[in-house]
């Protein structure tokens, strides 16, 4: 006995043992309880709960019963486990902060959105609500699979027939072995819409598929922050999506204060104002003065009263950064498919869901018509012994027994055994003439099915469109508006939002620094000061870029190769007036031998508005500004350039404006900006002015009526002419000659359209910077020479010019020194006349 029972003993490592035991219950975990089913996007459990509440009657039309029933006869007969998971599962199926369409309708204690804890099961009762019924429509039809219970006694459904896509409607979370799920709920009609659209076109892509599924839609609404997240969620599997409180700001006797309507998924509100409290508390946040939860049966509101000194705006992106009103959702799609775990994408999602539908509708119609095909059948008997009734009713009575009878019949008349049964056991009203009729139409009717189902079985175009028919009924009947905003602002809290919206200067080196300064930095100097130092630059560095714009901004700088990067003003680092500046290749990532040639500012990328390109080699071009809405860090092409051809503007236009361009040997060339048509952004573009062969293009800006054409030199001189001086030419020309360059002035290095209200900074190779009003300068005729803005030495040269807002204390300065400023500008024109006396108009005028 001792060496049988030895035989019996097999040597294992206990490692591989190990191994392959513990890989058993991992399986078991993933697929009995932690991850759900593609199909009908329900855990074991969720599934378990439905169907026995489904055979215990619980329809929505019949009575509640206790939920302590619904649990005993889960766990009785399919889910041998605790029964306060199993009461906790049932429960938040009937939150309606829960699930966005509620499978369970509760009825007592179910629980808050405080995180107050249901009542005890014996308490509480419950029943199907009506669209859980959709889960389990035509389950009696043999339309899914049944398994064997734990114990082998019952029958339960591997999955259910789920008439709308469950998995993706209301979502789902568990917490496998070494994975986890994590799908967010989404809009009835919105994922009925995709279904349909993958139906009407297998080969749509994921991306293509948001254009009905927008995005999640939570059963607590709120805001979900940027598209990005759901993009990359529904392309790859994986993402994640921030999702913000609405909070509204109202006025309340001169005070403002904060009202929270709508939380992020899954957020406590007791607990969100225990965290703002101690906040306020700790003061980690200051102008909060009190704080009450004011919410009822209609609805959320949470009160946060502000003191009168603070910005309400502050406050509020204060609490989006330090509490729950703005938190992370992590989608991860993982869901059972053929009982194995996959990461799924939308498209995926919804394929395997229409391939399980095409499965019921083919199924439940096999059923249909086996039905039908059995009832024919014994109408067709019925038909025969009807035709021949007084002959039936002499072998009946003639029969000593039942056996006898039926066999008789059969031999007759060639009947089945259920036919003959049916017979027999036909009533004898069914011999009424009217009776004899409703067997006719019914066999009938049932030949008309007949023919149907096996068409719907022979062509599957017709299941899919069964399919679409039934999912808009179920969209009809339980569709809904969608709850959650999708806003297309980026997915986190920017510390702009923390930073004032003020006007900057921003600088720009030849050799690539960068750096922001308020424009309260510079004063205002009278014209022919000799300014004050702007920036430190190397020996062989100077400004190539100046220009005013707001913090809050984009900023879109375009290359030398003709591409275009993009950063927020405020990312430019805010340094002293005398500092060097950062390196640019720090903040956007340009390649080696990329330099930034022109940067324009954006406040919105508005579709009717355009960007106006002009090269050195007078080549321009137009292109709709939302082109350049999606830059990569890695950058854009913004415009495709030729071998020797550099960028040198960039306007911003609404794309009938009127430009004007000027050369460093003195012409320019004014034309409608309707010269131009639209192009794409890697077009090259068309040619905006004829150059001669010494010549170039410098400069470029849109012409305003009424106002100035500024020109200034590489010497420091200028003039502003009235711009009706420029007479409006075709493009492509060689335009008229604008200023008239010497050895004195020399070359053009600046055109602008300027007017008197308007302030001008000057910044030479040296770094020295000037800013003197608009208005100081002497207006002349186009073929002057100009007058002194700035004293520059020998060895300088302007570097670069711009346009900045006058401000008070300029205006306040401008006055003060208004009568020495006229006294000089008589004085410089004066000279300007005499110099220029004897110049004439060029023949390339004409």
């Amino acid at each position: 006995m001792a060496e049988e029972q030895r035989s019996q003993i097999r040597d294992r490592d206990i490692g591989v043992e190990m191994r392959d035991s513990f890989m058993d219950y991992a399986m078991s975990i993933i697929v009995s309880r932690a991850l759900p089913d593609v199909r009908d996007g329900l855990k074991p459990v969720h599934r378990r709960i439905l169907y026995a509440m489904s055979e215990l009657g619980m329809s929505p039309d019949k009575p509640y019963k206790k939920s302590a029933r619904i649990v005993g006869e889960v766990i009785g007969k399919y889910h041998p486990h605790g029964d306060s998971a199993v009461y906790e599962t049932m429960v938040r199926m009937a939150q309606d902060f829960s699930l966005r369409y509620m499978l369970i309708d509760g009825h007592g204690n179910f629980g808050s959105i405080d995180g107050d804890s249901a009542a005890a099961m014996r308490y509480t009762e419950a029943r199907l609500s009506k669209i859980a019924m959709e889960m389990l429509r035509d389950i009696n039809k043999e339309t899914i699979d049944f398994v064997p219970n734990y114990d082998g006694e019952e029958h339960e459904p591997a999955v259910l027939p789920a008439r709308f896509p469950n998995l993706l409607v209301n979502g789902v979370s568990g917490i496998a072995v070494g994975m986890a799920t994590n799908i967010p709920p989404h809009n009835l009609v919105e994922v009925i819409d995709g279904v349909q659209a993958l139906i009407e076109n297998p080969e749509i892509t994921p991306v293509e598929l948001m254009e009905f599924v927008k995005g999640p839609d939570f059963p607590t609404a709120g805001i979900v922050m940027g598209l990005n997240g759901i993009r990359q969620a529904y392309t790859t599997g994986r993402g994640s999506v921030t999702m913000r409180a609405r909070a509204t700001i109202e006025e309340n006797g001169g005070k403002a204060r904060i009202i929270v309507h709508e939380l992020p998924y899954q957020v406590n509100k007791a607990r969100l104002v225990e965290k703002i409290a101690e906040l306020v508390r700790d003061k980690n946040i200051d102008g909060i003065t009190d704080l009450r939860d004011e919410s009822d049966r209609n609805g959320m509101r949470v009160v946060i009263e502000l003191r009168r000194d603070v910005n309400p705006n502050v406050v509020l992106n204060n609490l989006y950064k330090q509490t729950q009103m703005q938190s992370n959702f992590g989608i991860n799609m993982i869901a059972l498919v053929g009982g194995e775990p996959k990461v799924l994408n939308l498209k995926d999602v919804l394929y395997h869901y229409l391939t399980h539908q095409v499965e019921v509708i083919r199924r439940r119609t096999e059923y249909d018509l086996k039905k039908a095909r059995a009832r024919a059948h014994i109408l067709e008997g019925l038909r025969v012994a009807l035709d021949h009734l007084d002959e039936v009713i002499a072998l009946i009575r003639g029969s000593q027994t039942t056996d006898e009878a039926r066999e008789g019949l059969m031999t007759r008349f060639e009947l089945s055994h259920e036919q003959a049964q049916a017979i027999l056991d036909m009533r004898l009203q069914r011999l009424t003439g009217l009776e004899r009729e409703k067997i006719e139409a019914e066999y009938a009717e049932l030949l008309r099915k007949i023919a149907e189902y096996e068409a719907i079985l022979a062509d599957e175009q017709l299941v899919l469109q069964i399919i679409s028919e039934e999912l808009n009924e179920v969209k009809q009947k339980f569709g809904d508006e969608r709850r959650t905003e999708i806003t297309l602002s980026d997915d986190e809290i920017l510390d702009e939002d923390l930073i004032p919206q003020e006007d900057v200067i921003i600088t720009i080196t030849h050799t690539g620094y960068v750096k922001r300064l308020p424009v309260t930095t510079y004063r205002s100097q009278k014209r022919g000061g000799r300014g004050v130092i702007g920036m430190e630059t190397k020996d062989d560095d100077f400004v190539e870029h100046l220009f005013v714009s707001n913090t809050h901004q984009f900023l879109l700088f375009f290359t030398n190769k003709g591409k275009v990067y993009r950063l927020k003003a405020y990312e430019i680092p805010d340094l002293s007036r005398t500092a060097r500046g950062t390196p640019i290749i720090n903040l956007i990532q340009i390649e080696q031998g990329e330099t930034v040639n022109a940067v324009i500012p954006v406040q919105s990328f508005d579709p009717d508005q355009y960007l106006f390109f002009a090269t050195r080699q007078g080549i321009v071009k137009k292109t709709p500004l939302e082109d350049y809405s999606n830059i990569r860090k890695v950058g854009l092409i913004a415009i495709s350039l030729r071998e020797d051809d550099d960028l040198i503007g960039v306007k911003l236009t609404d794309g009938k404006q009127e430009i004007i361009m000027g050369t460093a040997q003195g012409m320019s060339i004014r034309y409608s900006e309707c010269d131009v048509r639209s192009m794409g952004r890697s077009a090259t573009g068309v040619k905006g002015i004829q150059l001669d062969d010494n010549d170039i293009v410098i400069d470029m800006d849109v012409a305003v009526p009424e106002h100035d054409v500024l020109i200034v030199t590489s010497k420091g001189y200028g003039k502003r002419t009235p711009i009706g001086e420029y007479r409006i030419q075709t493009r492509g020309g060689k335009g008229i000659k604008t200023l008239n360059v010497t050895d004195k002035n020399g070359p053009i290095v600046g055109l602008k359209v300027v007017d008197n209200d308007e302030d001008l900074m000057i910044m030479t190779s040296s770094g020295t910077l000037i800013r003197t009003s608009m208005a100081g300068i002497s207006t002349m005729g186009r073929n002057t020479q100009g007058v002194r803005l700035i004293n520059i030495r020998d060895e300088d040269a302007v570097a670069t010019v711009t346009r900045v807002g006058r401000s008070e204390e300029n205006e306040e300065q401008e006055t003060e020194g208004q009568s020495e400023t006229e006294a000089t500008d008589a004085v410089n024109e004066s000279n300007a006349e005499i110099e220029d006396s004897n110049e004439k108009e060029t023949p390339s005028e004409e």
